[in-house]
């Protein structure tokens, strides 16, 4: 198997919860750091949100492997962020046996 060319430039961020003074929260994403990855796209669909409907993109993002608990390595729940383009970390699977490379299966969506 040939190694991935890892071309794209994406940080890493993560969600932190944050009180309003409210009684409330709101969610505040922090930078964990930058990783190289190779992107491709998996499938999309159309469908209807609350004014109109909306396109939903699932990519496959591969990046060399971190071992669990390192703060480089991606966790279902975080995001990529590339430029304004925004990608929700769904799940994350060891492409090989030997450990090297992880890929992150991720939805984009669109900077509220």
């Amino acid at each position: 198997m040939a190694p991935p060319v890892l071309n794209v430039r994406l940080a890493l961020e993560h969600p932190d919860r944050e009180g309003d003074g409210l009684g409330g929260y709101r969610i505040e994403w922090r930078h964990l750091g930058w990783l190289w990855a190779a992107m491709a796209a998996r499938s999309g669909v159309q469908r209807q949100a609350e004014v109109s409907a909306e396109s939903v993109v699932t990519w496959q993002i591969t990046l060399r492997a971190a071992p669990v608990g390192d703060v480089r390595r991606p966790a279902p729940g975080q995001r990529f962020r590339l430029d304004q383009r925004l990608f929700v970390i769904e799940a994350v699977a060891e492409q090989d046996r030997a450990g090297r490379w992880l890929t992150c299966f991720a939805k984009e969506e669109e900077l509220a």
